[in-house]
């Protein structure tokens, strides 16, 4: 299972016109296992797999990942950035409590649509963060 897991995260990799190197394979392992990591916690999952890894590495083939949308950046108000495997469309709610970080699907295309019917504005980039408390900590 493993195996097949890697061998799709070196397709996806190439794909996006990156080396699949042992470091951006365990990131993309991380971020699909947990869905939304923030650097801090990527650092410390690094680091138990590659023990002289460093944050400069972390944050150079983040960087690179995301320059190349193989990886997306949820930036979240009062809360540190998290990154996830690019996937459709979607946005995202956020406990303001125990800071988990949950997918959903909402319909931006209309919301945009309305935006740009008097052609003032052209919307190249959407991003929704939806704060409240979940219900474990409710």
């Amino acid at each position: 299972m493993y195996n097949i897991v890697m061998n799709n995260f070196t397709d996806e990799l190439r794909r996006h016109n990156l080396k699949a190197t042992p470091q951006r394979l365990a990131i993309s392992s991380a971020l699909h296992n947990y869905g939304h990591v923030n650097i801090d916690n990527l650092y410390e999952m690094m680091l138990s797999k590659f023990a002289s890894i460093s944050l400069a590495t972390i944050y150079k083939n983040i960087n690179i990942m995301l320059d190349n949308s193989y990886i997306q950046e949820i930036k979240i108000p009062q809360n540190k950035t998290v990154y996830e495997l690019t996937k459709s469309s979607h946005s995202h709610l956020v406990c303001t409590e125990c800071k988990m970080v949950e997918d959903i699907e909402l319909d931006i295309d209309s919301i945009v649509s309305k935006l740009n019917l008097d052609g003032r504005f052209q919307i190249s980039k959407t991003d929704l963060v939806v704060s409240g408390v979940c219900k474990s900590c409710s």
